[in-house]
């Protein structure tokens, strides 16, 4: 992804438009594009400022082409490129055995003179025979663990120019989401994607029901139940190219501007912008795969089913993460508490009070309780990962007693 300082945002009468290249305006980068994909497809070898300065010769006579443009150019071909690295910092030792082999020569200049009679050019043929290596392989790996000066080993790159350039497009959205205190989705035929993707992102969220089908998920950000500003904006571009993937939402965002004003940014799957996402997987974290694999489709008389219902009350919607249905009939839903704030934990104790009449075991995180806390018969505290015995135990719980 960008940065935000390669964010590009216009801010007119209290919207917020991220920079946009498309094709009826702006034709021309489409040949840009491809020279760019070139210029990488054929740079093995190159360091990134080589390859970095290139791109800015291709687009540094394009009208109206900021310098943050070309930037995240670089920034995301980057991406897409294999470079060397220098992880047990050879790069930094050579230069020590290099500097002072030739401190004994210094200065050295081009051409010996009577003051001066230590060529560079010579000083540096003595150093290479020392060493056994040819100057040209040393000095490629001089400076190989400073980041500009890593080279190029392959380029896998985007398949054409229209994926570059609608990964820019994507790229900037991404980046102005980087101030948003909170996002509002308005979802119909692909809510449960919508939401899966969102608890892969660490969202943490409120639903409701607004008709048959028709829901609306209000993201919360870092101004508001969240203190982390950048890590939970970060959360929200992430989650943006999976929301893209997906149909028949609408999307609007309240942003900060650089001048502390609000802005909004508005969406939806009518705005053709492109994303090339996998399905989401299965589970939305490490936490309830382990789970759901130690525990299998069935145990002790219980089965597990990923997902199974949508609950309505009201307006109010719930989704747990898990549903358990016994051989009796007793049905038990299951709400992995995982990424949490204090505020978002006391907002889901209460939406959950809605839902009372329904079986519902809620699984927190010890740290995420207070000292001395009571611990309710429906809440089940867990270290790092859920005990399948615990689980079990407090299923029992909500059978109805035998005899």
């Amino acid at each position: 992804m960008l940065t935000s300082e390669h964010s590009i945002v216009e801010y007119r009468n209290g919207r917020a438009f991220p920079d946009r290249l498309l094709r009826r305006d702006h034709q021309q980068y489409l040949q840009h594009a491809e020279h760019m994909l070139m210029t990488y497809r054929r740079g093995a070898g190159k360091t990134r400022r080589q390859l970095h300065r290139q791109i800015e010769i291709i687009l540094m006579k394009e009208p109206n082409c900021p310098r943050r443009r070309i930037e995240s150019f670089c920034k995301l071909l980057d991406e897409k490129g294999i470079f060397e690295k220098d992880p047990q910092s050879r790069s930094a030792r050579l230069r020590m055995q290099i500097f002072s082999a030739a401190a004994d020569f210094h200065p050295l200049v081009k051409q010996p003179d009577q003051l001066f009679e230590h060529q560079e050019h010579q000083v540096k043929n003595n150093i290479a025979r020392k060493l056994g290596r040819p100057w040209d392989e040393i000095e490629s790996r001089l400076y190989a663990d400073v980041i500009s000066f890593q080279r190029l080993q392959k380029f896998p790159g985007f398949p054409d120019a229209e994926a570059l350039l609608s990964r820019y497009n994507v790229a900037q959205l991404q980046a102005c989401l980087y101030r948003a205190e909170k996002m509002t989705v308005k979802a119909k035929g692909d809510f449960k994607t919508i939401l899966r993707y969102a608890k892969l992102s660490g969202l943490l969220h409120q639903i409701e029901r607004t008709g048959p089908l028709r829901y609306v998920m209000e993201f919360t950000g870092p101004a508001s139940v969240l203190r982390q500003t950048r890590r939970y904006g970060v959360s929200f571009a992430r989650f943006l190219p999976a929301l893209l993937a997906c149909k028949g939402w609408q999307m609007s965002a309240v942003v900060q501007t650089p001048w502390k004003t609000k802005a909004e940014l508005i969406l939806s799957d009518q705005d053709q912008f492109t994303s090339h996402l996998p399905p989401p997987e299965e589970f939305d974290s490490k936490l309830e795969d382990n789970f759901a694999q130690r525990f299998g489709p069935a145990r002790d008389r219980w089965q597990l089913i990923r997902e199974g219902v949508i609950c309505h009350e009201g307006q109010k919607v719930f989704v747990p993460d898990f549903v358990f249905r016994h051989q009796d009939g007793a049905e038990v839903l299951l709400e992995i508490v995982g990424f949490w704030t204090p505020e978002y934990l006391a907002y889901k104790k209460q939406s959950l009070q809605q839902f009372r009449r329904r079986n519902i075991l809620i699984a927190v995180p010890q740290r995420s309780l207070r000292t001395a806390a009571i611990i309710k018969d429906n809440v089940l505290v867990y270290k790092t990962s859920l005990k399948i015995k615990d689980v079990l135990e407090a299923l029992e719980k909500f059978r109805a007693p035998e005899g």
